[in-house]
């Protein structure tokens, strides 16, 4: 029962991070932050290939773009944590 907790743990604090990196880039000057320097290397693996297959389907119109990896990539963590949990729970029992 810890490793389910503990992979729960982990999932949502990569979400947890996946959040705050979109409110912190509605704040002007905060990618010069350590702390978001941070939260970009940690989330950017995630996101990238979300964002490579967005611009495939939705390119940005007249210079303006919505980035929705991040609420794609929310959708599929909790996707693949609720598989892996459930994996876990069948080996456990």
């Amino acid at each position: 029962m810890l490793l389910i907790r503990v992979t729960e743990l982990f999932f949502r604090f990569v979400e947890f991070l996946i959040i705050i990196r979109v409110f912190m880039t509605w704040i002007p000057g905060t990618i010069y932050s350590p702390v978001y320097r941070f939260i970009y290397r940690v989330t950017e693996p995630i996101l990238e290939p979300f964002r490579r297959l967005t611009f495939r389907f939705f390119p940005p119109a007249g210079g303006v773009y919505l980035d929705f990896s991040p609420f794609i990539a929310l959708f599929f963590l909790d996707m693949i944590q609720r598989l892996i949990t459930s994996l876990m729970i069948q080996m456990i029992y």
